[in-house]
């Protein structure tokens, strides 16, 4: 792979090259994109999407939509300290071409703030609830009519995947989706690789799937047009990643392990002692002490180690990225940058006591329950009427129930595979709050 190719600017529909020398540094390509995402409505539904704590009113858990700000934030600067060291190690990228460090933090940025937008209500037990709709619930009857990576996309619904055809696919009047650009589109595919085979190698880019079967010409297109690497045979799909994609990952990681953490902590999920104990062995190179003994709160103390674990984490990810970036232009870096960091033992560490203490808590666990019986009635009830509605035997019932859905979900989807992930698609971006209000109405139970 080469960095000239991978910086793409075309977008889907484009007919001619987008030359970086060409563009407006006032309204850069690349900044659009994160433009584009920020003003979505599939975005701003991450303002109720569960990140840790399902249907939390506590002001200071973070949402997807707070998550993924911050996701951005730390991926903007892993871009262009990234950038800086490539730039400097191919001078023609910004002599002959025009590029930027900042390209390459405005496409982290981008492709990190858009990297959550596929995901369901509820966090990742909504994407469970989805698959075991299929895999165990009244989903499993459209097994045989249905391709086995048809079948595979569904069993093992994919938040990333979904994320890729919100940002891509058309409808009448939109063509294109959002039209992202190549390099942010091939920096959000963290997975490049469709539903099957199921985990072929330990390579990390094939550790889930990124696109729908409804998908895969565009993003077939998408890869090959940057150059990415090939990876699998036959008829099956796959790639090496985008490297900019590690990046992204690196961001996720980072935020997840340390503000997921934060969390527990001021929820009181994770006693102060303990916190501290586990923030200071990541910090202790670059703790300022005098500083430290000048705050006096709970608060302040694990807001200002979050602060220099994460830079701290930063500045070792882009090491991990430079120190390997010829392998990875490559193909040959099957790791997350996070499992190479001289830290992974510390982050191990903090991961786990959130798990015990946090994921697995009994208001987490309680409220994934409610979320699994949400989303598995109205999976059922709405493609229950879809189906008959197509098949011409929709009850005054299923007429009703249709009225519910947006304007823009009212589409002809005469394939069944279509129309079971049409209705996947609606109920993943349905916020926590709508999805538990349509239960309520759909049982009888909403109040006056």
């Amino acid at each position: 792979m080469n960095w000239e190719q991978l910086l793409s600017l075309k977008r889907q529909g484009d007919t001619s090259k987008r030359l970086r020398v060409e563009q407006d540094d006032t309204r850069l390509g690349f900044e659009v994109d994160y433009d584009r995402i920020i003003f979505s409505a599939a975005f701003r539904s991450l303002q109720d999407k569960t990140q840790v704590i399902p249907l939390s009113k506590t002001d200071f858990v973070h949402t997807r939509l707070t998550h993924s700000l911050e996701v951005s934030v730390v991926g903007r600067s892993l871009g262009r300290l990234v950038g800086k060291k490539i730039i400097e190690k191919y001078p023609h990228l910004k002599e002959v071409h025009g590029y930027h460090m900042n390209d390459f933090g405005a496409i982290v940025a981008a492709a990190s703030l858009a990297h959550d937008i596929g995901n369901p209500p509820f966090g990742h037990s909504g994407e469970k609830a989805i698959g075991e709709y299929f895999s165990i619930g009244n989903g499993l009857k459209y097994k045989d009519q249905l391709t086995a990576k048809q079948w595979q996309d569904l069993i093992d619904f994919e938040g990333n995947a979904n994320g890729f055809s919100v940002l891509t696919a058309s409808r009448p009047g939109i063509e294109g989706g959002l039209r992202i650009s190549y390099a942010t589109l091939g920096a959000f595919m963290k997975y490049p690789k469709e539903s099957l085979p199921k985990k072929p190698t330990q390579n990390i880019a094939d550790k889930k799937y990124g696109f729908f079967q409804t998908d895969k010409s565009f993003f077939e297109e998408v890869a090959k047009d940057m150059g990415m690497i090939v990876n699998k045979t036959g008829d099956d799909i796959g790639f090496e990643r985008h490297p900019l994609a590690y990046l992204v990952e690196a961001a996720d990681d980072i935020c997840y392990t340390i503000i997921d953490f934060e969390d527990g902590i001021n929820l009181g999920l994770v006693s102060e002692d303990y916190a501290l104990e586990y923030l200071i062995k990541l910090v202790k190179d670059n703790i300022g002490v005098a500083k430290y003994k000048t705050l006096t709160t709970k608060e302040d103390r694990i807001s200002y180690l979050r602060a220099l674990a994460i830079g701290t984490l930063i500045n070792d990810a882009v090491n991990v990225f430079v120190e390997n970036e010829e392998a990875i232009l490559d193909g040959k870096f099957p790791f997350a940058l996070t499992d190479k960091s001289k830290y992974k033992a510390q982050m191990d560490d903090i991961i786990k006591l959130s798990v015990d203490k946090i994921y697995q808590s009994r208001e987490v666990v309680e409220k994934e329950i409610v979320g699994y019986q949400i989303i598995q009635t109205l999976l059922d009830k709405f493609i229950t009427a879809f189906n008959n509605k197509y098949e011409g035997t929709a009850s005054n019932y299923d007429k009703l129930l249709l009225k519910m859905l947006p304007e823009k979900h009212h589409l002809e989807k005469t394939n069944l595979y279509e129309r079971l992930l049409h209705i996947c698609h609606y109920v993943s971006l349905l916020t926590d709050g709508n999805a538990l209000e349509l239960f309520e109405t759909i049982n009888g139970r909403k109040n006056k």
